[in-house]
């Protein structure tokens, strides 16, 4: 099971970027997409994600800017930043819940490769 991230880069105060992740591999099932960052000297935060079933977690000093979103049927989730603040800078790291086929298996953590976000002028 691989997650690979695409995205991010550097915008100015203000912007929007938009953040995607793929899940292959033998899937049984997705339980939960979502995005995780890591500012400079942090630690690793949860920053929104959804279930299967569509019910998202979003952290609050993002709420109302970041929208999380998947495509169940591609196995992909996608994050749309947008008032992008100079704090929102860090690496973003794609993450899943998956069950692995075969049937019986118990469900893993997975992370995608990190992917930075600098919002700076």
């Amino acid at each position: 099971v691989q997650l690979q991230a695409s995205g991010g880069g550097l915008v100015q105060p203000g912007g929007s970027l938009r953040l995607s992740c793929a899940a292959s591999g033998s899937i049984m099932r997705v339980n939960v997409m979502g995005w995780y960052r890591q500012a400079p000297g942090g630690q690793r935060e949860l920053v929104a994600s959804v279930t299967i079933g569509g019910a998202t977690n979003v952290a609050g000093s993002v709420k109302g800017r970041f929208s999380v979103s998947r495509n169940n049927a591609e196995n992909t989730v996608s994050l749309q930043m947008d008032i992008l603040k100079p704090e929102d800078t860090g690496v973003y790291y794609c993450y899943a819940e998956i069950t692995p086929r075969p049937w019986g298996s118990l469900p893993g953590h997975y992370w995608g490769q990190g992917t930075q976000v600098t919002v700076s002028s």
